[in-house]
């Protein structure tokens, strides 16, 4: 498995999925350049898989689409939500972040073996 939701976090998706059509929308998670860490995380909800492109899994009941490519720098993440007197919001713990700036959305991935460093 990929990726890891739990359960406060899976209670939140399907509440937000109810506004989808049910029997084919999917959780897109991945990553995307940008943000002050250099990568930011992507997350929302997608119809269309590749089956060239995407990796396909069901994770705590929810049906998830992830970019093939984006699997060694978000391998192990958890998704959770937490909920404050301020309100609520998804998190995200990624083993693989080196550094992860203050809001918690971008990161910089730990470089592995053979990787670019500009991946």
């Amino acid at each position: 498995m990929v990726l890891n939701i739990t359960d406060n976090a899976r209670y939140q998706i399907e509440e937000m999925m109810k506004e989808e059509d049910p029997e084919t929308v999917r959780l897109r998670f991945g990553v995307k350049g940008g943000g002050c860490s250099g990568l930011s995380y992507s997350l929302g909800f997608d119809y269309d898989v590749n089956d060239e492109l995407d990796h396909v899994e069901e994770v705590n009941g929810i049906p998830v689409t992830i970019k093939k490519f984006d699997i060694d720098v978000i391998e192990g993440t958890t998704i959770d939500f937490k909920q404050n007197m301020m309100g609520g919001g998804f998190t995200i713990d990624n083993p693989n972040a080196m550094v992860s700036c203050g809001c918690g959305s971008s990161f910089k991935a730990k470089e592995r073996e053979g990787t670019p460093e500009n991946c």
